[in-house]
């Protein structure tokens, strides 16, 4: 693999991160909506969602 594959690469592994980070807040905007934030889902969905939020920082703090 040449840098330019490898960068194509992290960048479609980026697009793919916020667009879960999107999926995930939108998800969770439902349930707030909804009154279910006391709910495993929701609970899962947080921890996911901290996870890809610290995705995303890593990847902005280095250019992507």
């Amino acid at each position: 693999m040449d840098d330019t594959e490898r960068l194509a690469a992290y960048d479609a592994f980026a697009a793919d991160a916020r667009a879960e980070l999107a999926r995930t807040d939108e998800r969770m905007s439902e349930l707030r909506a909804a009154g279910k934030v006391k709910t495993a889902t929701y609970r899962q969905l947080f921890a996911a969602r901290l996870t890809l939020k610290e995705i995303d920082r890593r990847l902005v703090e280095h250019g992507l």
